[in-house]
């Protein structure tokens, strides 16, 4: 209960935050050009709202909906999420929406995804400021990685490192290495110590997409962090810092050790143990006999950023400014070439509502993983909303341009409409996000 508590308050801190920005981007912009913005709403507040307030000589209304689904600012002379189409019967006035240059309505419609793109940029900056950054370069991990059935079913197999893809090196495993691994034609890998060719097919991500487990993790040296007195491994002679690198002569890592011995247990085969470890720069082996639970009595604290070679970088409040917009600028890159899987029947099913979202947020309180998710998060709230679908910014930006090109606008009766199905549309696509995470919760 006190995990989903810290990932909902998480989740609502989050999309509160990038929903202000977000309409404060349209706000202001409609401010800069005199039109009147009637209401500013956190979240939605259909039938009632949670709390409203309108300052002495103030055209807007400050509220806090209760749905909390996104918000909206009521811009007056515009048909938008309000539907106000009685407003519109009216004659036009100066500081309306519609009396506007196209130009003016324009960047008033671009400024919400403006504003969360800019907000991604800073944050990511800041990030790369307070924490710098830390990642393992793959093509130095000491045990290679774990690879899901899928990709051992194109050749990859567990220990493998990964070297290129298409002869580009890689760096570091992330959203876009695995781009690289499904674009490519062959991946190089090392594996005992000689180079391996893996041949990938066209339909590399619908068969992950279908297999749903991480394409590969890091495979975690087996370090001991602690001996339990009186117990097999402490009688054998293994001592704390010990790095068990083989079981009876075959490599090992952290989660091979505990499935050989369930596996034994559940055999009923020998206790009896050979192990190789290095210790102080010494390879040495011993036999350790299990107790009748199979467990040798020691602890391995799963610490990738102590076990694995951690590349570490510092930057300063300058320096922080170019590396934070290239690394927002290459995440927008990567989310962009993913949307053309979410079309796919396995794309589909993959989408994820707010259980989803919730749950990229960490089980316990981390203000540098709360950051680097609301920059993510910001990211993609700009990019969905840059979609040219109606009821969305990029809908009527669509129509902004058409207007332009065209030197019309189009009827009001026709933006009545595409924003009734633009609104369905997306409800529909909310339903369904939503279904998927029921459907991945019960099953």
């Amino acid at each position: 209960m006190e995990t989903f508590l810290i990932r909902a308050l998480q989740l609502v801190m989050s999309l509160s935050l990038l929903v202000i920005i977000h309409e404060g981007g349209h706000f202001l912009f409609a401010r800069l050009f005199k039109t009147r913005v009637e209401k500013f709403c956190l979240f939605f507040d259909p039938w009632f709202t949670l709390f409203k307030f309108k300052p002495k000589k103030s055209e807007t209304e400050y509220a806090i909906g209760w749905l909390p689904l996104g918000g909206y600012v009521k811009i007056s002379g515009m048909i938008d999420e309000s539907m106000d189409v009685e407003q519109m019967k009216q004659p036009e006035q100066p500081w309306e929406f519609r009396a506007k240059p196209a130009w003016q309505r324009l960047l008033i419609m671009i400024g919400g995804v403006l504003f969360n793109f800019l907000l991604a940029l800073f944050i990511y900056s800041m990030i790369l400021f307070k924490w710098g950054d830390d990642y393992v370069q793959v093509t130095k991990a000491p045990l290679g990685m774990d690879y899901n059935e899928t990709a051992k079913s194109v050749g990859f197999q567990d220990g493998d490192i990964l070297l290129a893809a298409d002869g580009v090196p890689f760096d570091r495993m992330d959203g876009d290495a695995l781009m690289a691994v499904v674009d490519a034609r062959v991946v190089t890998v090392l594996r005992g110590g000689q180079e391996a060719s893996i041949y990938i097919p066209e339909d590399m991500m619908d068969r992950l997409l279908t297999d749903s487990v991480r394409f590969a993790t890091f495979r975690i040296p087996f370090v001991l962090d602690s001996v339990q007195e009186n117990r097999p491994a402490a009688l054998a002679g293994l001592q704390v810092g010990d790095s068990i690198t083989q079981l009876d002569g075959h490599d090992i890592a952290f989660f091979d050790f505990q499935k050989e011995m369930a596996q034994r247990k559940q055999q009923a085969a020998s206790r009896e143990l050979s192990l190789t470890y290095w210790r102080a720069g010494v390879c040495d082996t011993l036999t350790v006999t299990a107790d009748s639970l199979y467990q040798i009595g020691t602890l391995s604290t799963l610490d990738a950023n102590r076990l694995l070679p951690v590349v570490h970088k510092e930057y300063g409040f300058f320096e922080a400014f170019p590396a934070g917009i290239m690394l927002g600028v290459n995440t927008l890159k990567g989310y962009v070439g993913q949307m053309k899987y979410l079309f796919s029947k396995e794309g589909a099913k993959q989408l994820g509502g707010f259980g989803t979202i919730g749950s990229i947020f960490p089980a316990t309180w981390d203000w540098h993983q709360f950051w680097n998710m609301t920059a993510f998060l910001s990211i993609i709230l700009a990019f969905m909303n840059i979609l040219p679908i109606p009821a969305l910014d990029g809908g009527h930006v669509l129509f902004l341009l058409y207007e332009i090109i065209a030197r019309r606008k189009p009827s009001d009766k026709f933006m009545e409409r595409a924003q009734m199905v633009g609104m369905v549309l997306l409800f529909a696509l909310l339903f369904w996000a939503n279904f998927n995470d029921v459907l991945r919760f019960f099953f």
